[in-house]
């Protein structure tokens, strides 16, 4: 038996959302298990990935998925696992675009009850 999945569709009166709505990938369903297939099995390529990094560099610990608005469930397992410190990358998008589409390195510079270390690779600064 197929598990029921709910889609939500955000709309307004827009060209952009009618395309959205009359999409088809909303009518095919094997077209959204598979995106779904897809967006597991990268996860789960993650997860090995940096797990073997962790064992190349000897670190002991563990890598764990967590599924949510990312700045809060970062935060939700640095809780969890008793961080006594974060360290993330940041994208280093422009001081507009983080005002308006909101960062997850600054939103758990805020929330975080522990420092929090953010680490930018110049090359890819996009501050203008």
């Amino acid at each position: 038996m197929e598990s029921k999945r709910t889609i939500v569709i955000a709309i307004d009166d827009s060209v952009h959302s009618e395309f959205a709505f009359d999409s088809s990938l909303l009518t095919d369903p094997n077209i959204i298990a598979e995106m779904i297939k897809d967006t597991e099995e990268r996860t789960s390529e993650l997860v090995d990935k940096y797990s073997f990094k962790m064992q190349q560099k000897q670190l002991h610990g563990h890598v764990r998925q967590q599924c949510g608005k990312p700045g809060e469930a970062i935060l939700e397992c640095a809780r969890e696992e008793a961080a006594t410190m974060l360290i993330l990358g940041t994208r280093g998008m422009g001081l507009m675009r983080r005002t308006f589409m909101g960062s997850v390195s600054d939103y758990c510079l805020h929330h975080a009850s522990f420092p929090v270390l953010v680490c930018r690779h110049k090359p890819f600064i996009n501050d203008k």
